[in-house]
């Protein structure tokens, strides 16, 4: 398995920044700040499973060329 790729980081990033603003937003109760942070935190979800499939295809490609290449 492979280092976690830019997406995988950015998408951990936005799901993170996304949860805090959905708990700043219940607290305070500014439904369009928590209604924000869903959205970020649905946007970190896509970005790090996007990440994670270039990976694994990645790693697939590389582990093909090491069978070719033996």
């Amino acid at each position: 398995m492979g280092a976690p790729n830019r997406d995988e980081i950015e998408g951990k990033y936005d799901q993170a920044k996304g949860s805090l603003k959905q708990g700043l937003g219940r607290m305070t109760g500014d439904e369009e700040m928590r209604s924000e942070g869903a959205g970020d935190k649905l946007k970190g979800d896509i970005k790090e499973g996007w990440g994670g499939t270039k990976r694994k295809v990645g790693d697939v490609l590389n582990d093909m060329g090491d069978s070719v290449n033996s």
